[in-house]
């Protein structure tokens, strides 16, 4: 399958399944592929045939965004370069959770979340350690006995029952002896911060040069800026007085290919509810492209407060939807 058709048989998965999702983002550079909400899940999706070409710099960059825009960075795949990826199974690269179609179908669809996460070594489930230790006094039995049971010592069955994860191998055990499960959901829209790499968000890049002087102009009307290396806009900035509001950020001369990014703001704004605004090198006859704010740069020189830029990309841009 090509990934043409395979990114929309998922788009139209997580259409079916009621996301919002925003228009491909058809542009270089880009770190994901489609923005999707139902409610207040916000997905930054990336959708690949092999998952091994999600490089260091796009898990850096695509976390980064879930932070800024508060949504979970997902990869869905078909294959590495050694295997199919196994359904039921969530995969991590570079930080980021990865599952494949079928996963994915069953979790936003079906409602059935995996159970099953791959790490060095094997796969694993995380294991409800109180059931597990109410199941095992229920039935008189000892720490020593369970421990025999499962080939494992009496210091690791302490473990499961304070929560470190188990292999699939001591899961299917537990099950057979207690006949109940003991596998807790791997909580993908969560970004799988349980299982994944404990590492901090990355660091933000530097702002390219050529931007500085907007990106100033905004931190002196209030904004806190964080600059992007591989997204379809300059920057995420938000309100240091409402959090909450963030404005998706371009700057360039407004060409035709600073158009298609402009309604690719837009389409990405309305499903991530921020607003937009494109900066321009020069004054452009309309104040907005399908909802992103346009702003010359010979406006921002004339401004002398900085509520004034506040006031012009709310006046300009699509205001965010809270549906």
């Amino acid at each position: 399958m090509s990934r043409t058709a395979l990114i929309g048989n998922v788009t139209a998965m997580l259409e079916d399944a009621g996301f919002l999702v925003s228009d491909r983002c058809a542009v270089r550079p880009k770190s994901f592929d489609v923005a999707a909400r139902r409610n207040e899940d916000l997905l930054l999706v990336k959708i690949l045939g092999n998952v091994d070409a999600l490089d260091a710099e796009t898990g850096a960059e695509m976390r980064r965004l879930g932070e800024y825009l508060r949504g979970t960075p997902m990869v869905i795949g078909i294959r590495t370069r050694d295997e199919e990826l196994k359904p039921g199974v969530v995969y991590f690269r570079h930080g980021v959770p990865v599952i494949n179609p079928d996963t994915a179908y069953d979790l936003f669809v079906e409602g059935m979340p995996p159970l099953i996460y791959a790490a060095p070594g094997g796969l694993y489930v995380s294991l409800d350690g109180d059931l597990l230790a109410d199941e095992r006094e229920e039935r008189g039995w000892s720490l020593g006995r369970l421990a025999n049971e499962l080939g494992v010592s009496r210091r690791t069955v302490s473990k499961y029952e304070d929560g470190m994860n188990a292999s699939i191998e001591v899961a299917i055990q537990l099950e057979e002896l207690f006949d109940q499960p003991f596998s807790s959901p791997v909580d993908v829209l969560d970004g799988a911060d349980e299982v994944r790499d404990s590492e901090p968000t990355p660091s933000a890049p530097e702002a390219d040069p050529d931007d500085e002087h907007v990106l100033h102009v905004l931190t002196s009307a209030g904004f806190t800026v964080h600059p992007t290396a591989r997204a379809p806009f300059k920057a995420v900035s938000e309100d240091e007085d409402s959090p909450e509001t963030r404005v998706l950020t371009g700057h360039s001369a407004f060409t035709a290919a600073a158009e298609k990014r402009a309604r690719i703001m837009s389409s990405i704004g309305e499903v991530a509810r921020t607003r937009s605004v494109y900066f321009t090198e020069e004054k452009e006859k309309r104040e907005s492209v399908d909802g992103t704010a346009l702003v010359s740069c010979e406006e921002l020189a004339d401004v002398t407060d900085p509520e004034q830029i506040r006031e012009l990309i709310r006046d300009r841009a699509r205001a965010p939807s809270e549906a």
